[in-house]
């Protein structure tokens, strides 16, 4: 059920606003929501007002809006304004994730609130969002859209509280002449670090627009950052974001492509750090920074070190950023490092101790929330003394005895909501690297590794081909099949999970260290993997003890 609209197209210039009071004298002086767009430049600014003549009037006169060509005007005695502002932010998501258009909006106009009759008024966009198809103004459909990283990383989203307070609380910080130049915002997989990374960078790179109406919260936040360019000096500030993973790197510099006032060279890796100073580097991931152990590349590396005048052996990617950057931005998980090249924890916490540190707490990818959270890291720690079985109506956890199966589960998984894929430890070699071989056969089903390095998640339609942690750590699935390989078992007379070093073949993940440290990262990885999907996890268990485990906890 969906409330009754109209649409009105004009040409976008002087006339428009006759043009408007002739075609709808009844409806021009409601909430309104529009889209003012350039077919030929491709860019297009969407808004909602209460007085479209004014609003117009305003928009003529700013210079890089008046160019556009054309105006869609969305009209209904129904509108008032909580709907419209709803509608407005939808149009703002939805068309930056469809990509035809690059739009010229700022980070503001997104609101997240409930009104009454919200469920029919968002039957109402998905009605206008058709009608947009029909009129080829975009060209796909709200749920592949959805899944994309477009819309998953797009600056123009509500901000939870944890979210708007740290962002808020940075602000200040960059302000005060008292406090470090080093913050760290911490938060556990899926609390939003990369949203909040992407909205700061847009929020500090986007000119004040005084003809667009904002939330009175983010109007705080654009005074603040305003206040931040005045205190730096600069009209425009030098800031990068560092990715340390190569596969997220490249898909955070494509979705920055796609947003007006972002370029991909703003997404730079670690060693591309010493090609200038910047104002602020803002660091995603940054538990994935490289120490000189177990690493590719040995050269480039003591390259940059020298560089920076650091010892060979000494000197980390966390050392370049800091001797780069005047303000330093971390995101960090210290439960998400993976590997012995990873730079130790005791390092952070010595930086962390004179640096300023922020929380994030809200859980916003996974459904289940906090409580799956807390519930897979028992699990995966044999802390077991307070855990029941999972039993949440809003997350599908399951165990499948049956790869078979579970496959078959997660291929229905995939027609209904998409982005659905298998995950597994490092159980197996790469054989299918060079040879049409497949890497492991379980239960009769030959399974592959991830044919594809870059963009992995969104490249594959085989369910049959295993993603590994380098190719899903940062990246949302709606639902994932994770299996439990060769490498991980259970000792029934320790109680305890423990891990079969031979059978891990990750070679730079378990040289030069000990069991103790491999048997972290192995849990490590398990526990980032697991938190990948939004709706569901399903597991399979190579190892039968591990699995007889598991079913006391988890749902068959």
């Amino acid at each position: 059920m969906s409330f009754e609209c109209i649409t009105r197209d004009f040409i976008f210039d002087h006339t428009a606003s006759y043009n408007i009071l002739d075609k709808a004298p009844t409806y021009y002086n409601f909430p309104t929501v529009y889209i003012i767009y350039s077919e030929k430049d491709k860019q297009a600014y969407i808004g909602e007002t209460t007085n479209i003549i004014n609003r117009l009037k305003q928009h003529l006169a700013h210079p890089e809006k008046k160019k556009l060509k054309n105006i869609k005007i969305i009209f209904s005695h129904y509108f008032n304004k909580s709907s419209v502002l709803d509608i407005e932010s939808n149009l703002i998501q939805n068309m930056l994730g469809d990509g035809h258009y690059k739009l010229l909006n700022g980070n503001d106009g997104i609101v997240n609130h409930q009104y009454y009759q919200k469920e029919k008024y968002e039957n109402t966009f998905k009605d206008i969002w058709k009608n947009l198809q029909f009129e080829n103004l975009v060209k796909h459909d709200l749920l592949d859209i959805q899944n994309s990283d477009l819309f998953k990383y797009s600056p123009y989203k509500s901000l939870s509280d944890d979210q708007f307070t740290s962002l808020k609380s940075y602000l200040y910080t960059l302000l005060s002449p008292e406090i470090t130049n080093t913050t760290f915002i911490q938060g556990s997989a899926g609390t939003g670090k990369t949203i909040l990374a992407v909205y700061l960078i847009k929020l500090l790179l986007s000119e004040v627009d005084e003809d667009e109406e904002s939330d009175l919260e983010v109007n705080s936040l654009i005074e603040l950052a305003q206040r931040v360019k005045v205190k730096i000096g600069k009209k425009v500030l030098n800031i990068a974001l560092v990715v340390p993973m190569t596969p997220l790197r490249k898909t955070l510099k494509k979705v920055f492509k796609s947003i007006h006032g972002l370029t991909p060279s703003m997404v730079i890796g670690p060693n591309e750090v010493k090609k200038a100073h910047y104002d602020l580097l803002v660091v995603d991931e940054s538990h994935r920074l490289k120490r000189r152990k177990n690493i590719t590349g040995y050269g480039e590396f003591d390259k940059t070190n020298k560089h920076f005048n650091l010892d060979k052996y000494e000197g980390t990617e966390l050392d370049w950023i800091m001797l780069s950057s005047d303000n330093q931005l971390f995101f960090y998980d210290a439960k998400q490092s993976i590997k012995p090249s990873d730079i130790e924890k005791k390092k952070f916490d010595a930086i962390k101790q004179q640096a300023n540190v922020l929380v994030l707490k809200s859980q916003l990818r996974v459904e289940g929330g906090g409580d799956y959270i807390e519930f897979v890291d028992k699990l995966l720690t044999n802390n077991t003394s307070e855990l029941v079985k999972w039993d949440a109506p809003h997350y599908e956890l399951k165990l499948f005895s049956s790869m078979k199966f579970m496959l078959d589960s997660l291929q229905e998984k995939e027609k209904e909501h998409g982005l659905t894929r298998i995950i597994s430890g490092y159980s197996w070699k790469w054989v299918s690297k060079e040879s049409t071989q497949p890497d492991v056969t379980i239960d009769g089903i030959d399974l592959y590794w991830n044919r594809k390095l870059e963009d992995w998640i969104n490249s594959v339609n085989d369910i049959t081909e295993m993603g590994c942690i380098h190719t899903t750590q940062g990246y949302d699935l709606n639902y994932s099949g994770i299996i439990f390989g060769s490498e991980i078992t259970y000792n029934e007379t320790t109680k305890q999970i423990e891990v079969i070093k031979e059978n891990y073949h990750d070679r730079n993940g378990k040289a030069s260290i000990n069991e103790s440290q491999l048997h972290d990262y192995i849990i490590n990885i398990y526990k980032t993997i697991m938190y990948r999907a939004i709706k569901g996890t399903y597991v399979y268990c190579y190892d039968k003890k591990l699995e007889a485990y598991f079913r006391r906890y988890i749902n068959i």
